[in-house]
């Protein structure tokens, strides 16, 4: 496995495995759990080469608390990544990515700003400005993004719509625990009073009852609702569950039957 540091060594690394030759890339913020890997797997099933990313994107988050106290374990998780057979890690700092520092962004002005845009201002601005930096740099023919984060795909999806990039975003199945948790970085941050709580989410919005009683049926649970909303037969839910140091913020979502 190729560990790569440096913009120009990335560009060297892609020019010399472009020709006929296929890449899927796997962007991540570290803190790897079998999400990411399925991710990972999906991407060197369908391509010759396949990178990954680890960059603990600043602009993405909307208080500088929950910067500090997102986990990350770099040596852990490169490990995981050459045993899964990886064909290279791309680890930029943030002075590579935002050399301009943040002057230049990209912003949609729809979809993000509903869902977890509406209480997260600029998230969405942060997480699309930095996909399509690192999109422009590794050069893939796939990216690789999970459905957990359902409004962060369409939100991608439509940016390399509109901006004509050459690039296929494929979502990727929510991998979950057996009692239906979505797999997150997060989960790791949950006390056992908030895990046995965070387990009542996905059960929840998959209910037949209308938005506002499944919101009201999780806050009985203790859940700290934000959203609970439904848009193209889709439901989308944000919640915030107790943790070892302060509540955690999760989000899932379901399809939903045209009866619903």
């Amino acid at each position: 496995m190729r560990t790569i540091s440096s913009i120009k060594e990335l560009k060297a690394y892609r020019q010399a495995n472009s020709v006929e030759k296929t890449t899927g890339f796997v962007p991540t913020m570290g803190a790897l759990h079998e999400g990411h890997l399925s991710l990972c797997q999906r991407s060197m099933d369908e391509n010759d080469f396949s990178i990954a990313s680890i960059f603990i994107n600043p602009t993405q988050f909307d208080s500088s608390v929950d910067l500090e106290s997102y986990p990350s374990c770099i040596e852990k998780d490169l490990e995981v990544l050459e045993r899964m057979g990886i064909s290279a890690v791309f680890l930029p700092n943030d002075q590579d990515m935002y050399h301009d520092n943040f002057a230049y962004q990209l912003q949609e002005t729809s979809f993000s700003e509903k869902l977890c845009g509406a209480n997260r201002p600029g998230h969405f601005t942060g997480v699309l400005t930095v996909v399509m930096k690192l999109l422009n740099l590794v050069w893939p023919n796939r990216a690789y993004f999970g459905k957990k984060d359902y409004q962060q795909l369409e939100l991608i999806r439509g940016m390399c719509a509109a901006f004509f990039l050459d690039v296929e975003i494929v979502g990727v199945e929510t991998v979950r625990d057996p009692e239906g948790l979505a797999l997150s970085s997060r989960n790791a941050l949950l006390n056992e009073e908030g895990l046995k709580m965070a387990r009542k989410l996905n059960k929840m919005l998959a209910l037949r009852d209308a938005d506002d009683i499944v919101s009201s049926k999780l806050s009985e649970e203790g859940l700290l609702v934000d959203y609970v909303e439904t848009h193209k037969g889709r439901r989308y839910g944000a919640v915030r569950a107790p943790g070892k140091a302060g509540s955690i913020r999760l989000i899932d979502n379901v399809t939903l039957e045209a009866s619903v």
